[in-house]
C-alpha cells in the first residue's frame, strides 16, 4: 500500500495500490523524473494508475477524460487545481494538447463561474423559446440568433464564437447537446437551456436548414416565400446538404432584407457581443416584414401580382416575329467585323513598313 499526497493548500491523503510492475506494463510512458518535482510524481502516480483501470491511455488524455478523474477523486478546490496543473505539465512536456485548459474543466472548478454559466443558460433557454418561427424575415434571424444564444452559456468569448465554424459543431440528437471545437473540444450541456425549452440540437438543425437551402438555391426571394407563409416546417432536409467538414463560417451577417453576403463572412465578435445583450435585455429589433418597393412609374406599391401578367394568344407569334427581325437585322454584322478586320490588317502593314523602312 502506497500513499499519495497532493502538495497545495488544501493538503489531501489519498491511497491506491500501486503494482509497479503492472504499472510500467500497462500505463503509457511517464515522464522522466527530472522533469517532474517529486512532489507532483504523486498525483501523476494517481492519475496513471485510474486511467489504466479504466483501460485509457494517460497521454494522450481528454478533458472528457479527466473530469471523470476529478469526479472520481472528489478534493478541494486547490488540490484539483493542483492536479490538472500536473497533468497539463506531463502533457506539455511531451507536446500534446493540455486537457485542463477546456471550458468544460474550467467551469466545473469555479463555482461561481459555474453559476453564472448556469443562470445565463437559463435566461437563454426563455429567450430562444419565445423567438419566433414563423414570418419574414423575423424567422430568419430567430434561427440565427438562437444559434448565438445556444453557444453563449458555454463559456466561450464573444471572438470564439465569432470565429466558429461550420465544422467545428456537431450536433448530438442522443443527450441534446451540441459538441464544440475552440481551442479545445467543449461539451455544451447546459441543464437551463434544455429546462427552459430550448433543445440545443434542434436549435443547430434548424440554423443548417437555412444554410443548407441557400446552398441549394441562392434566392433570398424564394427563402423569404417559403418563411413567410410556411409553420416553421418548411426548411425541413435541408440540412442534409451541409458538408461536415465545410470550413464556411457558422454565423453570417443578415440584412434588413434577410440577405446574407455573397461571399463567406463571419459576424464579428461585437455583432455577436450586441445580439446577445439586446435579447437578454429585451430589446432585440422585431424584425418587421421590409416595405414593399415603389414603381417609378406610378409611384405605387409593386406587388406580385402586379409584376406577373397573363400570356396573351399572340405571345409566340410576336417572339418569333422578333428573332427572325434581328436576324435578318444583324445578318451582315459577321461580313462587316470582317471587313474591318481585313482594314485592320492593312493599316498595321503600312505602319510596319514605314517603321521598318530607309529614312
Amino acid at each position: 500500500m502506497t500513499t499519495h499526497v497532493d502538495a497545495g493548500e488544501d493538503m489531501t491523503t489519498e491511497s491506491s495500490t500501486i503494482d509497479n510492475t503492472t504499472s510500467a506494463t500497462h500505463l503509457a510512458p511517464q515522464p522522466p523524473d527530472s522533469q517532474l518535482p517529486a512532489r507532483d510524481r504523486h498525483t501523476w502516480m494517481l492519475f496513471t494508475d485510474w486511467c489504466a483501470a479504466h483501460d485509457q491511455p494517460s497521454l494522450p488524455t481528454t478533458p472528457e477524460l479527466l473530469a471523470q478523474f476529478l469526479s472520481a477523486h472528489p478534493a478541494g478546490t486547490v488540490t484539483q487545481r493542483r492536479r490538472i496543473s500536473v497533468i497539463d505539465t506531463a502533457h506539455h512536456r511531451y507536446g500534446f494538447p493540455a486537457p485542463g485548459r477546456s471550458d468544460n474543466i474550467r467551469a466545473a472548478l469555479d463555482a461561481t463561474r459555474r453559476a453564472r454559466l448556469d443562470n445565463l443558460a437559463a435566461r437563454t433557454g426563455e429567450v430562444i423559446s419565445r423567438l419566433p418561427e414563423t414570418g419574414w424575415p423575423a424567422a430568419l434571424f430567430a434561427r440565427r440568433d438562437a444559434m448565438i444564444l445556444t453557444l453563449a452559456p458555454t463559456g466561450l468569448t464573444y471572438t470564439q464564437i465569432a470565429a466558429l465554424r461550420i465544422c467545428d459543431v456537431t450536433a448530438d440528437p442522443v443527450t441534446d447537446a451540441l459538441h464544440v471545437d475552440a481551442v479545445d473540444r467543449v461539451a455544451v450541456i447546459p441543464p437551463g437551456l434544455v429546462a427552459a425549452g430550448a433543445s440545443p440540437a434542434r436549435v443547430y438543425r434548424r440554423w443548417m436548414e437555412v444554410l443548407g437551402f441557400s446552398d441549394r438555391y441562392f434566392s433570398t426571394h424564394m427563402l423569404a416565400g417559403l418563411m413567410d407563409t410556411g409553420d416553421g416546417n418548411e426548411l425541413t432536409g435541408h440540412d442534409g446538404r451541409i458538408d461536415p467538414a465545410d470550413q464556411r463560417p457558422l454565423l453570417t451577417p443578415i440584412d434588413r432584407w434577410g440577405h446574407t453576403p455573397l461571399t463567406a463572412t463571419p459576424l464579428t465578435a461585437r455583432a455577436v457581443a450586441d445580439i446577445t445583450a439586446a435579447h437578454l435585455s429585451g430589446q432585440a429589433p422585431r424584425h418587421i416584414h421590409p416595405p414593399q418597393r415603389k414603381s417609378p412609374e406610378n409611384n405605387s406599391s409593386t406587388t406580385q401580382s402586379d409584376a406577373i401578367e397573363p400570356l396573351g394568344d399572340d405571345y409566340y407569334e410576336h417572339g418569333i416575329a422578333a428573332r427572325k427581325h434581328a436576324h435578318h437585322t444583324l445578318g451582315s454584322v459577321t461580313s462587316a467585323l470582317d471587313e474591318i478586320e481585313d482594314r485592320a490588317d492593312r493599316l498595321l502593314a503600312e505602319l510596319l513598313e514605314l517603321i521598318e523602312g530607309p529614312l
